[in-house]
């Protein structure tokens, strides 16, 4: 959400999202960009957006507006704190010791955009950095235009690094947002990326407008026919305890297949609980 659109900040209070990245960024012009810290900064402290986790993108460690960026979201307190174009481990303790020199509440994460060639062929070493990374986001528009790609229907071009920073997220334990889909009147190619995405194995997507999170809530939640599935499968595994051998409509079950099964209905109650 573009911080310096005040008709925006408030319509964000009711969208049905889990997030709300508040951005100094793309959105934001040059000589909007200390009214917008402003803006994102009372929004962060105001408690007016209910379970949504509130987020701060700040402007990149290579522009002139950086360093008040980060000082003013430490001192407002957000759930976290999202800077661009993270691609070494090195930027990642230089940003996490910069919070703590800030002052930023020990309960404020560090979200990096991981959207370089770079950042994904080091993505494991700056998602194992530091504890207080807590998630990768994938930044898609630059890493298209850093590789001198198009964007394309499947992404072909871009699944080797989609792929590299999944490993990367699940190997350090990190959850991983994918990119943003560009064409918000194209409803069909929208829906089949999220579908990729959630297949994929991405936590979620990151959106570009409103009309957006319907279409993701309903990819990236379990479907009905998943949640009775995963019943299926810890019902048969209780009744055919100790026998060696569970199986669940023909197909054989072992612990990974419960694991599973137990993720997809915890996710359930907490997509549930949170609508």
């Amino acid at each position: 959400m573009p911080s310096s659109n005040a008709r925006a900040l408030e319509k964000a209070k009711d969208l049905d999202c889990d997030a709300l990245i508040l951005d100094l960024e793309d959105a934001v012009a040059p000589d909007a960009k200390a009214e917008a810290r402003e803006a994102a900064c009372a929004a962060a402290g105001s408690g007016a957006y209910g379970h949504r986790e509130l987020t701060i993108r700040v402007n990149g460690a290579d522009t002139a507006w950086h360093d008040d960026d980060l000082a003013a979201a430490c001192a407002a307190g957000p759930d976290a704190i999202v800077v661009p174009k993270v691609d070494s481990a090195a930027a990642v303790h230089a940003l996490t010791d910069a919070l703590e020199r800030h002052g930023a509440p020990d309960r404020t994460t560090l979200w990096a955009m991981v959207e370089t060639p770079r950042a994904m062929l080091h993505a494991e070493e700056i998602a194992a950095a530091s504890e207080r990374l807590s998630v990768l986001v994938m930044g898609t528009n630059d890493l298209v235009k850093e590789l001198y790609a198009e964007h394309v229907p499947g992404r072909a071009p871009l699944l080797t690094g989609l792929s590299l920073a999944l490993l990367a997220a699940r190997a350090t334990g990190r959850v991983i947002l994918d990119g943003v889909y560009n064409d918000v009147k194209d409803t069909d190619g929208f829906l089949a990326e999220c579908r990729q995405g959630r297949e994929m194995g991405f936590d979620g997507k990151t959106l570009i407008h409103p009309g957006q999170v319907a279409g993701a809530n309903e990819a990236f939640s379990p479907s009905a026919a998943a949640v009775e599935d995963a019943h299926g499968v810890l019902e048969a595994w209780e009744q055919g305890a100790g026998s060696g051998v569970v199986t669940y409509r023909g197909r054989m079950v072992e612990n990974l297949h419960v694991e599973s099964a137990r993720r997809t209905l915890a996710l359930h109650e907490a997509v549930s609980a949170g609508r």
